[in-house]
C-alpha cells in the first residue's frame, strides 16, 4: 500500500486541486493491490507512476462571436491519456462544469473502460466549459469551428478519435467534422457519433443505455434471475437515461423515474417513453412539463432534494438502480437508503456516478454492482464499431450492431466477474474490472518499452 500511497501523494503535488481526478485514481489503484503484490514486473516497470500521467495534455482558448457580435472566450481541453492499446478514444464534453480535473478523471477511467471492451482503442477525453443550452445553432457552429481550429492538429483516424458526451450530440459532431474536413481536406473517420447520413453507425445513440441494461441482465442471469418485472430507478434524461429506459422496457422491466437539472419525475406505473423523448429530444424542455401529459406522476424539484443526496434514490419499492446522469450523483446516504429499501443491484450508466463511500456500501451489502467503466462501456464499444465501418466503407444493420454490442457487454461482464473470482472476491466487480483492464494495458506498456 505504501507504493500506491506514495504514487497518489506525488500525483497530488504535481496535479494540484483536482479532486475528481484523485478520486478516480485512488479507486483504481487501491483495488490493484492484489495484482501488484503478486506481480513485481509492474512495480519494476513503474507502471502505475506512468499510467496516472497522461501522455499529452492540451489546454487552449476557444474564442468565438455570439449573435450580438460580442467576442466570447472559453477554455478547451483534450487529454490523450494512454495509447498502449490503440488510438486515443473518448468523448468531448461541453458543459460549464468542465475543468482539468473533470476531463482527467474521465480520461483516466476511459483507459480501463476501453481496455475492457477488448477492442484496439486507447483512452482519452476532452471538452470545454461551454454551455450549448440557450445558444443558437449559429453560436454553437461558431464555437465548434473555433474549437476544432486548435484541436484538428492533434486528432486523426489512427491517432485520436473523439466522440460525443454531455452537451455534444450529432449537431456538434457535424459542425466539428465539417471544420476538420475544411482545414485538412480529408474525409475520414476522425469522429464517432456522426449522423447516419455521412458515416455514423446505427445503435450509437442507444449504445450506452442499452449496454448498461445488458450488463445488469448478465449480472442477474449469472445468479439465475432476470430483469422481468423488476421496478427500476433511473436518473438523468439524456441519451443514456432515455435508452436505458427503452431497453428496460424491451427486457420486461418497469422504469419508474428519470431526472434532469430541475428535478425528478416519479411515475409509479412506469415512465412514458414517448413523452420523455418528446420533451427531451424534440422540444428540449424541462421535465416538470411531463406532468402536463401525466398528472398522476410526481415531480420533485431540486429545492426539495435531501441535503445528503438525491431524491431519485429515495423513491420507494425499486429493485434495481441505474445512475445515468453525472459523476458523484449517488451519495453514501443514498446508497444506504437503496439497500435498506431492498435494492438488489446497481448498474452505472454515467461515469463515476457513485461516490467512493457509496460504492463501499454496495460492496459491503454484496448486492449486484456494475461499476461505470464496465457497465457503461457500450457507448465507446459502438464508437469503435463505427470506426470499423468507416475504415472498411461498410454500413451494418441495427440488428448487426446491437448483436455485436450484446456480445461485447457479455464479454466485459465475464472478464470482470472471472477476474474478481480469480482474486478471491467474486462479488466485487470493481476489483475485477479494474484489474482486468489494468492488466491488459500494463502488459502492453511493458512490451512497448519506456515510452
Amino acid at each position: 500500500m505504501t507504493y500506491i500511497h506514495n504514487t497518489i501523494t506525488k500525483l497530488k503535488k504535481t496535479s494540484p486541486a483536482q479532486a475528481e481526478f484523485y478520486q478516480a485514481v485512488e479507486e483504481v489503484l487501491e483495488s490493484l493491490q492484489p495484482i501488484l503484490e503478486t506481480n513485481e514486473q509492474y512495480q519494476l516497470n513503474s507502471i502505475i507512476e506512468r499510467i496516472v500521467e497522461p501522455e499529452r495534455q492540451l489546454m487552449f482558448r476557444v474564442p468565438w462571436v455570439d449573435d450580438q457580435g460580442k467576442i466570447q472566450v472559453n477554455k478547451g481541453y483534450r487529454i490523450e491519456f494512454n495509447s498502449a492499446l490503440g488510438p486515443y478514444k473518448g468523448g468531448l464534453r461541453f458543459h460549464p462544469s468542465v475543468n482539468a480535473s473533470i476531463i482527467k478523471f474521465l480520461g483516466f477511467e476511459q483507459i480501463f473502460k476501453n481496455a475492457l471492451t477488448g477492442l484496439p482503442i486507447g483512452g482519452g477525453k476532452g471538452g470545454a466549459n461551454f454551455d450549448p443550452k440557450g445558444k443558437s445553432d449559429g453560436e454553437i457552429m461558431r464555437f465548434c469551428q473555433s474549437f476544432i481550429n486548435e484541436l484538428y492538429r492533434h486528432i486523426g483516424p489512427t491517432k485520436d478519435v473523439p466522440a460525443g458526451d454531455i452537451g455534444v450530440g450529432a449537431r456538434e459532431i457535424g459542425y466539428m467534422f465539417g471544420q476538420y474536413k475544411r482545414l485538412t481536406g480529408n474525409y475520414d473517420g476522425v469522429f464517432t457519433g456522426k449522423s447516419l447520413l455521412w458515416g455514423g453507425s446505427l445503435v450509437r445513440k442507444e449504445a450506452t443505455g442499452y449496454g448498461c441494461v445488458y450488463f445488469a441482465q448478465y449480472m442477474l442471469e449469472d445468479k439465475g434471475d432476470s430483469l422481468t418485472g423488476k421496478r427500476c430507478l433511473v436518473s438523468g434524461a439524456g441519451n443514456v437515461a432515455i435508452y436505458t429506459i427503452e431497453k428496460l422496457y424491451q427486457l420486461g422491466a418497469i422504469p419508474v423515474s428519470c431526472s434532469d437539472s430541475s428535478g425528478t419525475i416519479y411515475h409509479e406505473s412506469g415512465i412514458n417513453l414517448d413523452t420523455l423523448k418528446e420533451l427531451k429530444e424534440v422540444r428540449k424542455v424541462r421535465l416538470d412539463e411531463y406532468l402536463n401529459a401525466h398528472p398522476d406522476a410526481k415531480f420533485i424539484p431540486i429545492a426539495e432534494y435531501p441535503e445528503d443526496g438525491n431524491a431519485v434514490w429515495r423513491l420507494p419499492s425499486a429493485q434495481l438502480a441505474f445512475p445515468c446522469a453525472t459523476q458523484n450523483e449517488l451519495s453514501e446516504a443514498d446508497a444506504k437508503v437503496l439497500v435498506a429499501n431492498g435494492c438488489m443491484g446497481v448498474s452505472e450508466g454515467a461515469n463515476m456516478p457513485s461516490t467512493q463511500d457509496a460504492v463501499e456500501v454496495f460492496l459491503a451489502a454484496k448486492i449486484h454492482y456494475g461499476p461505470g467503466k464496465a457497465a457503461n462501456a457500450g457507448g465507446v464499444a459502438t464508437s469503435q464499431l463505427e470506426m470499423a465501418q468507416n475504415a472498411s466503407m461498410q454500413h451494418w444493420s441495427f440488428e448487426e450492431v446491437d448483436e455485436k454490442l450484446k456480445v461485447i457487454m457479455k464479454n466485459i461482464y465475464l472478464n470482470a466477474s472471472e477476474t474478481a473470482a480469480e482474486f478471491g472476491e467474486p462479488h466485487n466487480l470493481v476489483l475485477g474490472a479494474n484489474i482486468a483492464g489494468f492488466r491488459k494495458v500494463a502488459d502492453a506498456m511493458i512490451e512497448q518499452g519506456v515510452v
